[in-house]
């Protein structure tokens, strides 16, 4: 979207497929095991999203019990010390230790004058950790903020809220003006008004004319087996079911989140604990209780996509159930654009055009 050139590192094939198909340059590997040293004096910008699982609201959040040792981890990396294999045997998730791998790519790179910048994205009960990170970067140079964004007030159509950091040696840390209300502003003399959230129904093309339903996943539902309808036999969905009746159940959790297609969607699980994401059509005076529908269908990776702000052609590579999952562990990348635009030089008006 920005223009810029990016090198990932990332472990699983199927992501590894997708970036290349979608034009990224990509290290396949264990990020823990890579070497630092390719990097040295050639990152302009390190962003870091370590993966969420061990501290998210549809897992165990075994990750909350491990922060004390990711922490040390943390710390021992920034002063020289590698402790994480013996931190990595006492973790009860193992993916824990991985959110403090960004220090261990600080620690080395930062000597040497770069990276200029530093991004990271976590679920919200990281924060802790990025505001270790916080003290031990404003020492070497850096402007630090951290705190919580949601993604629905940088455009994006879901309420997504993460945790995030911004360091710069070379501008003051802060996060991006919303561009995107609840209760939008109205115009005043000076400043850009905020537009109003961006609706489910806005995002997928539901509009004011008849438009096709929620649509199946051709091959069969995430889970496997056969169509719950035939592709194109839905009916189609009129004005007023556009206009609320159709519901967004976010993952199969038992307190997951129904949003009307009027509003953002709320954040989208998958994984083999959260994947069976659907639209509910409950009938007439049921629309608080799924268990009633008389219409449910899983939502497509296409329709997944567009809730992330990822293109509708985009390449996930894999099955459905590899492709939702990729989709649900990206970072949105509206949200990721409006973060990483100031550091190169963009303005918001710049991410809006490239959107």
């Amino acid at each position: 979207m920005l223009g810029c050139r990016d090198v990932g590192l990332e472990i699983d094939p199927l992501a590894c497929a997708t970036r290349a198909a979608a034009g990224h340059q990509t290290i396949r590997c264990d990020l823990a095991r890579y070497p630092t040293r390719p990097f040295v004096l050639r990152v302009v910008g390190l962003i870091a999203s370590p993966p969420c699982q061990s501290y998210s609201t549809a897992g165990h959040r075994l990750g909350l019990l491990d922060q004390p040792l990711v922490l040390k981890a943390i710390t021992d990396l920034a002063a020289g010390r590698d402790t994480r294999t013996e931190l990595l045997a006492r973790c009860r998730d193992p993916r824990s230790l991985l959110a403090a791998e960004p220090m261990r790519y600080l620690a080395a790179l930062l000597p040497h004058g770069l990276p200029l910048w530093v991004l990271m994205e976590e679920v919200p009960l990281v924060l802790p950790l990025w505001r270790a990170y916080a003290h031990l970067l404003r020492p070497a140079g850096f402007s630090v903020w951290t705190g919580i964004l949601n993604a629905a007030d940088l455009g994006v159509p879901q309420t997504r809220r993460r945790a995030i950091l911004i360091a710069s040696r070379t501008r003051p840390a802060a996060p991006p003006d919303p561009t995107h209300a609840q209760h939008p502003e109205p115009a005043m003399l000076f400043g850009t008004p905020r537009l109003p959230w961006v609706s489910m129904a806005q995002a997928l093309g539901w509009g004011a004319t008849t438009r096709p339903s929620p649509t199946v996943l051709a091959g069969g539902p995430a889970t496997g087996g056969p169509e719950a309808f035939a592709s194109g036999s839905r009916a189609t969905l009129t004005r007023a079911q556009a206009e609320g009746q159709w519901l967004l159940r976010s993952s199969s959790q038992a307190h997951a989140c129904l949003r009307p297609a009027t509003q953002p969607a709320a954040t989208v699980l998958f994984g083999h604990r959260g994947n069976d994401v659907r639209w509910i059509r409950p009938p007439a005076g049921n629309a608080d209780d799924e268990d009633t529908g008389t219409e449910s269908v899983r939502i497509t990776d296409r329709e997944a996509a567009l809730l992330q702000t990822f293109p509708a052609d985009y390449p996930f590579a894999g099955p459905a159930t590899r492709r939702l999952e990729q989709i649900g562990n990206a970072v949105p990348p509206l949200l990721a654009a409006h973060l990483a635009a100031p550091h190169l030089g963009l303005t918001r008006a710049d991410v809006e055009l490239a959107a």
